[in-house]
């Protein structure tokens, strides 16, 4: 079988060959070291030949080879190699081509960056400087620094760990703690712990590209301090890219190649805003990026020019990076995206469902990716810092997208931060905790934190309704007067809205919600809710529990509704309706509440069967009838766990001097869970 020569020794070289093997396409690779065999994997259809060739034995192995092309993958600094490569084919009519490293790139500030147009001329300018070197131009240049004293006594050299550079900087001069012996790439932080960890004052190296680490070492440099000096690319012909020369050889071999490239994806937190409060990190992300997406206000303040797209949902950001993947071959042209979101990625944040969807497409096979989180600074740690104080002891809720109970969680704890969605928040704000008899809180409202026109005031709730810029606030809530919060859940009766809809007495409603088992993000139908005094207790023990409250009286609606409201409770609805007609279109309940069931019980409970046949249901039953109905009901329907509890509460009323117990009518608890009926029995 034909294959491909591929010239190597860099990382695109080694790269193209394992990605032709993977397509079934065979491929010889020449490397001049030891060291550059022992990092190609060892995988079926490649061959590695190791040392290095003149151009006439270039020529010799070429014309013996029978291969297809020849693709020159050296580094763009070893021009005498490609010199060579093309020498040697001067008689032949095999194609060529130059797998070329892109080495345009550049920090948007570089500090104190100094280009040379070659190694003798940057030898030269060092001998005028003083303090330690970092080399990192190879071993081969070493004997153009070495001849100096001044220069060779300063020199710590990085070269790969193969015996052949080693002996290279011994036969120079430069020994022990003098040579770093190590494999790349190298991160920003291992580039900084090496310049903190030997002095380094001067870091010498080459224009070798994104793959070659040039972008890491700058910055690297940039944020410690020291100086660098950059050995310009010395190449002087025209190539191609990774993508390009994949598509020549597919040409060439007639086979097609997987077209899918790996994505490098960073869910990086903004902060507030203000590129200043960008962690070290983060900052590094969204410098490397290839592409970026997030908010308009987010993409505003990054000067990159890469492409920019505005989605922060990841139903948009998905489909983008896919289409991107798509249009790249192998897995050397690595896109690098960034994905900003404001704050930080853990507080209120959509990173945390964008990871999920992310691992979702990845092990569906539908995108080749990596994905990282960076951490971000979030407003109420900010606000915190401006204020002087902590938060770790603070409640936090938000109404930004979503709902919270404002005056519960202001009446219970002394400081509260409030995360809200904008100005219409803010007037709401004075409004709720005025209805709720806190006139007297005082307010620390943070507008646009960390932006020009930051603001930190001290409102009172009226004043809240007398803001007028729109933009980003951020609320600490301070109440002096908080009180303790309940354990336990016991409303009593005085504090509902009752006019002459019934209500279900106080010691029947905590025994019954106690029988209900609630737990988080349940779905609760209370069924004939009357005062809406079970429905508001419910709902009350958590804003993550959904409680739908049903009623056919329209006045019994409209009272659950005002006691709703009263309670300042928005994780319920109140549906006006006769059950089981007004299930129809609702989530399945987790748990059910019957009150009173107008005669359509069994109506009832087959339906609530068939949206949940593994439900929780509680029944309060006062009649003889409706107990014998429920009992029967109970023998025919697959039910367990059934519990039937009778309670009768008396209560003291005065007399004179007297206290006389007078008996409130006898209510039958019942409860039970529905499990599930399957063809051959009961499971």
């Amino acid at each position: 079988m034909k294959q491909i020569l591929i010239f190597s020794g860099t990382t695109e070289g080694r790269s193209l060959a394992e990605y032709l093997c993977r397509n079934g396409i065979h491929c010889t690779v020449c490397v001049a070291t030891e060291y550059g065999e022992q990092v190609m994997d060892k995988q079926e259809g490649l061959t590695v030949r190791q040392g290095r060739m003149t151009a006439e034995e270039m020529k010799d192995f070429i014309d013996e080879g029978g291969f297809l092309g020849v693709v020159d993958a050296t580094h763009p600094f070893a021009t005498v190699v490609s010199e060579n490569i093309i020498q040697s084919m001067k008689d032949s009519h095999l194609p060529y081509f130059r797998l070329k490293r892109n080495t345009n790139n550049r920090l948007e500030q570089e500090g104190d960056v100094t280009f040379f147009g070659s190694n003798e001329t940057c030898a030269a300018a060092l001998e005028d400087t003083e303090g330690n070197i970092l080399l990192t131009t190879g071993s081969k240049e070493l004997g153009v620094y070495s001849k100096s004293e001044n220069l060779r006594s300063r020199i710590y050299a990085r070269v790969l760990p193969g015996l052949e550079s080693i002996a290279l900087c011994q036969e120079n001069g430069i020994t022990g703690k003098q040579i770093l012996a190590l494999q790349g790439p190298f991160s920003l932080e291992l580039n900084e712990a090496i310049i903190r960890q030997y002095a380094i004052r001067w870091m010498v190296t080459k224009e070798s590209g994104n793959n070659g680490g040039f972008l890491e070492k700058i910055q690297a440099a940039q944020n410690t301090g020291i100086k660098t000096m950059v050995i310009g690319n010395p190449e002087k012909i025209g190539g191609y890219t990774f993508h390009e020369v994949c598509k020549e050889l597919e040409k060439l071999t007639g086979v097609k190649l997987e077209q899918k490239c790996r994505i490098d994806i960073s869910l990086v937190g903004t902060g507030m805003g203000n590129q200043a409060l960008l962690t070290l990190e983060a900052k590094e992300r969204i410098k490397e990026a290839d592409l970026i997406f997030g908010p308009q206000r987010l993409l505003a303040g990054i000067s990159s020019d890469v492409e920019k797209l505005p989605y922060y949902l990841a139903k948009d950001i998905i489909p983008s990076l896919i289409e991107k993947s798509s249009k790249g071959y192998g897995y050397n042209e690595k896109l690098r995206a960034a994905i900003l979101f404001s704050g930080d990625t853990g507080f209120y944040s959509g990173a945390g469902k964008l990871y999920e969807e992310l691992l979702r497409e990845m092990k569906a096979g539908r995108l080749t990716a990596t994905v990282k989180i960076y951490p971000g600074i979030s407003c109420v740690s900010y606000l915190a810092a401006k204020l002087g104080c902590s938060w770790q002891d603070a409640a936090i809720i938000s109404i930004h997208g979503r709902t919270a109970n404002i005056p519960e969680a202001v009446r219970t704890n002394g400081r509260t931060f409030l995360l809200v969605s904008g100005l219409e928040d803010m007037k709401a704000l004075g409004s709720i905790l005025i209805k709720a008899g806190m006139k007297e809180v005082k307010i620390y409202v943070g507008y646009q934190l960390s932006y020009p026109e930051e603001q930190i005031m001290v409102l009172s709730p009226a004043d809240c309704s007398a803001l007028e810029e729109e933009g980003l606030y951020v609320c600490l809530i301070e109440n002096n007067n908080a009180g303790n919060r309940f354990l336990t859940h016991g409303l009593p009766d005085r504090v509902f809205l009752r006019d002459k809809v019934p209500m279900t007495k106080e010691e029947i409603r905590e025994i019954s919600i106690c029988k209900l088992r609630l737990y988080q993000n349940g779905v609760l139908y209370d069924i004939g809710s009357g005062t809406g005094s079970i429905a508001v207790e419910c709902a009350g023990l958590s804003e993550h529990l959904q409680v739908y409250a049903i009623d056919k009286k329209r006045e019994a609606a409209g009272l659950t509704e005002d006691n709703r409201l009263k309670h300042n409770l928005n994780n319920i609805t109140v549906i006006e309706g006769e059950a089981p007609e007004v299930f129809n279109g609702l989530p399945a309940p987790t748990h059910a509440f019957l009150g009173g069931s107008s005669g359509n019980m069994k109506d009832i409970l087959e339906k609530l069967y068939e949206k949940n046949p593994r439900l929780h249901v509680v029944i309060n039953a006062i009649t003889l009838e409706t107990i014998s109905e429920v009992t029967a009901l109970l023998s025919i329907l697959p039910v367990e766990n059934q519990e039937i509890v009778q309670v009768q509460v008396s209560r003291a009323n005065t007399l004179g001097r007297y206290h006389l117990m007078q008996a409130e009518n006898p209510v039958y608890i019942i409860s039970f869970d529905f499990k599930v009926r399957m063809a051959g029995g009961e499971v």
